[in-house]
C-alpha cells in the first residue's frame, strides 16, 4: 500500500519544489509526468508550483468557472480542451489572483494576452485566440483529466517553468525531491567552478564512458 503524505508534508514538499527547477526534478524522478513541450508559460520566466485542480473544459466556458469557484489559495487549475477558441481570458485570471491560486495550465488556448503577461498570475498555455468557447455545457463528473495521455489528479503537485511542465503524486514527488535538491546544487556549484575557469570536462567521465561503449560494456555519463 502507498504511504499517504499528510496535508502539512504536502505543503512541505511544495515549500521544497520552489528550490529547484523541473529539470532537476525530471531528472530526479522519471516516472513522473512531464506534460506536452507545446504548453508554454505566457511570459519567460515565470514559476507555478502548488496543487492540481483538473477541470475537463468540454470546450466551453462553463466547466472551467465551475473549476475556478471550486479552487483557493495553492491551487494549480489545469484546465484540458482543444486547440481551437480560448478558454480563459483577463477576468478568470483576475479572479483565480484574488481567489489565491498559484497559476494555471490550459491544454489549450487562452486570450487577452497583454494583460495576463503582465499578472502576477502565472499562465501556461499552447498558444492565443481572440475568440472564446461557449457557456453552455455542464461539468463532468469524474474529476480525473487526461493531458496528452497524462493523468491528472487532484492533489497532484505541480512545478513549471520556462522547461516545461512537471507533475506527480504527493508520493511521488516526495520520492524524488531528495534527488532533485542534490542534482540542483551539484549542478549550481559545477556552473559556479566552470564559470571560475575550470573544464566541464575536468568533472565528466567522458573518456571513460567512451571506452566503456566501445567495448559493448555497460556504463554511465556522470559528474564526479
Amino acid at each position: 500500500m502507498t504511504e499517504q503524505v499528510p496535508g502539512d508534508r504536502t505543503a512541505g514538499l511544495a515549500r521544497r519544489l520552489e528550490g529547484v527547477d523541473s529539470t532537476s526534478l525530471a531528472d530526479a524522478g522519471p516516472t513522473l509526468r512531464v506534460l506536452p513541450s507545446e504548453i508554454r508559460p505566457l511570459r519567460a520566466g515565470t514559476r507555478i508550483v502548488g496543487t492540481a485542480v483538473p477541470v475537463d473544459s468540454r470546450d466551453d466556458l462553463v466547466p472551467v468557472l465551475v473549476g475556478l469557484r471550486a479552487a483557493g489559495p495553492g491551487d494549480v487549475l489545469v484546465v484540458t480542451g482543444s486547440p481551437g477558441r480560448a478558454l480563459a481570458g483577463e477576468l478568470f485570471a483576475t479572479e483565480a489572483l484574488r481567489r489565491g491560486l498559484a497559476g494555471l495550465v490550459i491544454d489549450g488556448l487562452c486570450r487577452d494576452s497583454r494583460t495576463l503577461r503582465a499578472s502576477d498570475l502565472p499562465v501556461f498555455a499552447r498558444g492565443t485566440s481572440p475568440r472564446a468557447y461557449g457557456a453552455t455545457r455542464l461539468p463532468l463528473e469524474d474529476p480525473l483529466v487526461a493531458v496528452d495521455g497524462f493523468e491528472v489528479r487532484p492533489g497532484d503537485l505541480v512545478l513549471a517553468d520556462d522547461d516545461g511542465v512537471v507533475l506527480g503524486s504527493p508520493e511521488e514527488v516526495a520520492a524524488a525531491i531528495d534527488g532533485a535538491e542534490e542534482i540542483q546544487r551539484r549542478e549550481e556549484a559545477l556552473r559556479a567552478a566552470i564559470e571560475a575557469g575550470e573544464s566541464l570536462f575536468d568533472h565528466l567521465n567522458l573518456d571513460e564512458h567512451l571506452a566503456a561503449l566501445g567495448e559493448g560494456r555497460d556504463s554511465r555519463l556522470r559528474f564526479s
